[in-house]
């Protein structure tokens, strides 16, 4: 499939590694908190080293060209030696969540045929170490955490001693095998090629040609989903670095360490952080609120000018001077050195974008898919548009299909071609015809317009759309992104399929809760707080002021459910990139959604 898209080199991650470490061999490449909190890194020779007795070692237990190798593991030092170490081997890496249930592990682990298995630390060694004896394929499972017999070291050990030359595979052999988590179902499986990765690299590198091996990243998204894995191999075909955070909670601290210059990110770590800074502005209040919103509208008419081709050296100055009291500090929160950030995943609030580009952290909404490595489209620093997630990357093409949508509508589903377009679902010959088009595209599922300039828009989900019993259609996604930008909002789903209006589901932000009540002298416990009709007043009436402004009114929910147990993983209510199982969150909310309609 690769021929007609004349494939930049390299065209496989094993020349891609490989390159980089002849030529940045001394750079900091990973860098990881030792025992002390501080960050210790390691150069693009030690890893390249490591990566040579790891794949001399796994070929020893006779891991070969087509094999699958899985690793239960979050981004780390070791998870990066053990991907290119088994695509130098011509075998494909099968990558894994540790926060991930038991079934699911051995689900992928006997669908993906897994050979060997690294698993990270003893805790999930104990829960999956009868797998051997139910899947015939797993001939071995190896402890990633410390030395001796069955352990990463100790296979490294044995590869230094029996060195194996890499294999170059070529652009149409699969490189990871990516299970997404799915809002139904088991898992699919998505054979990713070498050439998927690789183009998606060099497209990525055209919007973005200022990054370069000084550029520096703290990895965010996991390396187990393709948005992440995409981040690794650009950071390492460009010589550049990255650190790991420690966790969701050390985010900031761990940027004050790091200073990134660049970043890849979901939009609900840039809510947060907006929702912070605004909160925190408006308890303040006087002089410090005061300078704030003259910054913020300074902001915006610098930029209003600039798209009109002006400027003003009054705005300018005034912008300057507030600039170094105000903004300064909320670029300090990133490291002080960031030079903007791609987001992903789910859509931006362009009103907040707005707000990053206009404090110097400009926000480059992209959109793609596990199936597409993961890139469609993409934002970038010498073309963007705010609220749209960016023209085609190279090689790409996207039509609009309007045949699957009402009369009349101006937009359709998205089908993209290109390079990156995932070789299928492994195992599942019937999902791939699904979403594979006869002349090779694949159907994303979302709905989307371009407009004259060829940026994409999004405008909703196909199969998460629904019909009111008026016949109007609702979008309940980009419904339930705007009702999370409330400060009291942690999650919330929207429901109201054939029904006569829609009702939603609420999850407060319970840190938030609490301290809302102590600052009203209310009772803190969360499920008497939750309960409270004064309190569920509050946030909807918020809630309903914002989506006013934006929503016509048979969208806006008419009734509302407060919830005191949050969906989770755990609850099987959130897959692992964080989006809503609706079937699962109906089954467990049935009675209480039908209580409001029968009120």
């Amino acid at each position: 499939m690769f021929e007609k898209y004349q494939l930049e080199k390299p065209d496989n991650l094993v020349e891609l590694f490989e390159n980089s470490v002849k030529k940045y061999a001394d750079n900091p490449y990973l860098g990881a908190k030792n025992a002390q909190g501080e960050y210790e890194w390691v150069t693009y020779r030690e890893i390249g080293r490591r990566v040579d007795n790891l794949r001399g070692g796994l070929a020893s237990l006779g891991v070969k060209r087509g094999d699958a190798v899985g690793i239960i593991c979050n981004n780390s030092i070791d998870w990066a030696v053990g991907h290119f170490a088994v695509v130098g081997l011509g075998a494909f890496y099968v990558p894994m969540y540790e926060a991930e249930l038991t079934h699911v592990w051995e689900y992928i682990v006997k669908d993906s045929a897994t050979k060997v298995l690294l698993v990270s630390k003893p805790e999930i060694f104990e829960r999956i170490k009868d797998f051997p004896s139910r899947i015939p394929t797993l001939e071995k499972i190896y402890l990633i955490q410390g030395k001796g017999p069955n352990t990463m070291s100790e296979l490294e050990k044995i590869g230094e001693g029996k060195p194996v030359k890499a294999i170059y595979p070529k652009p149409e052999e699969v490189a990871v095998l990516i299970y997404t988590s799915g809002t139904t179902g088991d898992p699919k499986g998505v054979l990713l090629m070498h050439g998927n990765w690789t183009s998606n690299h060099h497209a990525r590198m055209k919007v973005f040609p200022e990054l370069v091996a000084t550029d520096r990243t703290l990895s965010l998204l996991p390396w187990a989903h393709a948005f992440g894995l995409g981040e690794l191999h650009t950071f390492t075909a460009i010589g550049a670095s990255m650190g790991f955070m420690e966790n969701v909670g050390t985010i900031v601290a761990d940027m004050a360490k790091v200073q990134p210059t660049f970043l890849l990110a979901v939009p609900r770590i840039f809510n947060k952080v907006y929702d912070t800074i605004v909160t925190r502005v408006n308890d303040a209040g006087g002089l410090k609120k005061k300078l704030f919103d003259a910054g913020v509208e300074a902001g915006k008419e610098r930029r209003r000018l600039a798209e009109q081709g002006r400027s003003s050296f009054m705005v300018d100055l005034k912008f300057k001077v507030i600039d170094k009291i105000v903004f300064q500090k909320i670029r300090d929160l990133f490291g002080g050195r960031l030079k903007g950030s791609l987001t992903g995943s789910a859509a931006m609030n362009p009103e907040i974008s707005k707000f990053f580009f206009d404090i110097g952290i400009p926000l480059y909404d992209a959109y793609g898919l596990s199936e597409t490595t993961p890139g469609i489209t993409m934002n970038g620093t010498n073309r963007f548009r705010i609220g749209s997630v960016g023209p085609a990357l190279d090689k790409i093409k996207i039509v609009i299909d309007q045949s699957v949508v009402e009369p009349g509508a101006q937009d359709g589903e998205i089908l993209c071609y290109g390079p990156n377009v995932m070789k299928g679902y492994h195992n599942k010959p019937d999902a791939t015809r699904e979403v594979m088009t006869p002349d090779g595209g694949i159907r994303t599922g979302d709905r989307g317009r371009l407009d004259k300039d060829g940026f994409l828009w999004i405008t909703g989900r196909i199969k998460e759309q629904f019909k009111l019993e008026n016949g109007k259609y609702v979008f309940p996604a980009a419904l339930e992104e705007d009702i999370c930008l409330n400060h009291y909002v942690q999650s919330a789903m929207i429901y109201g399929a054939g029904r006569e209006y829609t009702v939603c589901m609420i999850v407060p932000d319970f840190v938030a809760l609490e301290a809302y009540a102590q600052k009203n002298n209310l009772p803190t416990d969360m499920k008497t707080l939750v309960a409270r009709e004064d309190v569920q007043k509050m946030i909807t009436n918020e809630i309903n002021d914002t989506l006013k402004k934006k929503y016509g009114g048979y969208e806006i929910p008419r009734k509302y459910i407060f919830l005191s147990e949050p969906f989770t993983l755990e609850n099987g209510m959130l897959t692992q990139t964080m989006k809503l199982k609706r079937r699962v969150i109906m089954e467990n909310y049935t009675d209480q959604i039908e209580a409001l309609y029968n009120k």
